[in-house]
């Protein structure tokens, strides 16, 4: 396994689709604020908006990612990203709409788009070979640690600099930019092998309930990074540090995921799954947890780093789980479904905290949401447990239900049984007889 494996033109067009597509989700929330700031009342109208185009995304994404059919997916992306910069086209040539009208336009900007997510990282792990399955969600984090750096400033930068609409109308253009690469990659990812019945939504809606641990890790991952950016001034504050300190600390935290996400796919790393999830959430929690108590501002700089690095690694755990919990014809509504649950547990600590902040102090309210955190982490893992108890003993990852498992064992190379769940020392896969049914179900819906 290498990086090597990874770098191919098709990945690079790749890439600078996915930037067209996510550049815009990671500037939307600031640059919606920055449009309507001078208005009266301009920063909760601001709050209203950016609330409006999250709850697009969360209600988006799992009911768009469905609906994606393997075989025909560029068009219902393009669609979907096409009807989004148009949205995004909307808000910026119409800033001084009424408060409904914009509120409706981000509503539809965070909506029609909000399957592309899961469609481009399944789209990306078939344009590498299997064994590179690992690198190459880690060169997606990588890209995501960069859009999520770059996004705060861009958009400060431009509304401030130039004109409030200008940074929507950037983000227009870069997601209408996605839709032309779209068609520079292959059209699906293959046939819809899980089994037809979810075409009526009967056998995927089993699919995607049967993941839920994963989904509910997953949130607990990006709430501790919504936590992060959104308690983060109040907290310099609290510490008398200036507050404009807040975007060089968070640029560090994105810094920090890149960082994590490149080591995380230099290697294979041992354990299984749930666990090494819960460990890197610990640990995540703990720098979080610490960040609020350290006075100095260098201490929280560090603890923020590091808690970043680990929470990347943390998602990319996640990922991976996703793709031994579904077969490939539910890959991108299952991603879809942890981009929607990855989104409602930022908003929730983040809403949780915002509470907390009228009665404790910011530090406090950073130690609750850890506490929230941690909770979700324990359920999660409660939730995988379970599941593999259901199983056949010693399925929790010996059994990949991925890409890979979807064709026999002895018609894949040997390098690519194992290695791509990343966690190659306990995975063994051997030729065998069929198992019995999981869970009553038939052993094609491969539910742990």
């Amino acid at each position: 396994m290498s990086y090597r494996d990874v770098a191919s033109k098709q990945v690079l067009i790749w890439a600078c689709t996915t930037i067209g597509a996510r550049m815009p989700v990671a500037m939307a929330p600031l640059a919606l604020v920055f449009l309507v700031r001078e208005r009266p009342g301009g920063y909760s109208l601001g709050a209203i908006l950016a609330a409006a185009y999250v709850i697009g995304e969360i209600v988006g994404a799992p009911f768009l990612g469905m609906r994606l059919r393997p075989d025909h997916a560029r068009v219902h992306l393009a669609v979907g990203l096409a009807v989004g910069a148009a949205a995004f086209t909307g808000l910026g040539v119409f800033p001084d709409a009424h408060s409904t009208v914009l509120a409706g336009l981000a509503l539809v900007a965070g909506a029609a788009p909000a399957a592309a997510t899961g469609g481009l990282r399944t789209l990306l792990t078939v344009l590498v070979p299997e064994r590179a399955a690992a690198q190459a969600l880690s060169v997606e984090s990588i890209l995501t640690a960069g859009v999520w750096a770059v996004s705060p400033a861009a958009v400060a930068g431009l509304a401030l600099g130039v004109a409030p609409p200008v940074p929507l109308l950037l983000a227009a253009a870069l997601m209408a930019s996605s839709v032309t690469g779209l068609w520079l990659l292959p059209a699906g990812w293959g046939a819809d092998d899980t089994g037809g019945e979810d075409r009526t939504g009967t056998s995927m809606l089993r699919l995607l309930i049967g993941a839920w641990p994963v989904y509910v890790m997953g949130a607990a991952s990006l709430a501790l990074l919504g936590l992060a950016e959104l308690v983060l001034p109040a907290l310099l504050e609290q510490r008398g540090v200036g507050v404009g300190w807040s975007g060089p600390l968070l640029t560090g935290m994105a810094v920090g995921g890149g960082l994590g996400a490149f080591v995380h796919g230099l290697r294979s790393w041992p354990g299984r799954l749930r666990t090494r999830s819960v460990v890197l959430m610990c640990g995540t929690s703990v720098c979080v947890a610490l960040a609020a108590l350290i006075p100095g501002t260098a201490g929280i700089a560090v603890a923020l780093v590091v808690g970043g690095t680990l929470q990347s690694c943390a998602m990319l755990t996640r990922n991976l789980s996703l793709r031994e919990a579904l077969p490939p014809g539910a890959l991108a509504a299952g991603y879809s479904v942890m981009y929607a649950a990855a989104g409602a547990g930022y908003a929730a600590t983040g809403s949780l905290a915002g509470a907390l902040l009228k009665v404790v102090a910011p530090s406090t309210a950073i130690l609750a949401g850890v506490g929230l955190t941690l909770v979700l982490t324990g359920v999660g893992w409660w939730g995988e447990v379970r599941r593999a108890g259901r199983s056949a003993p010693g399925a929790d990852t010996a059994v990949t239900l991925g890409p890979a498992a979807s064709r026999p064992a002895a018609a894949r190379p040997a390098a690519a049984r194992p290695a791509a769940s990343g966690s190659a020392a306990s995975d063994p896969v051997a030729p065998g007889p069929e198992g019995p049914a999981i869970g009553g179900r038939s052993d094609a819906e491969r539910l742990l």
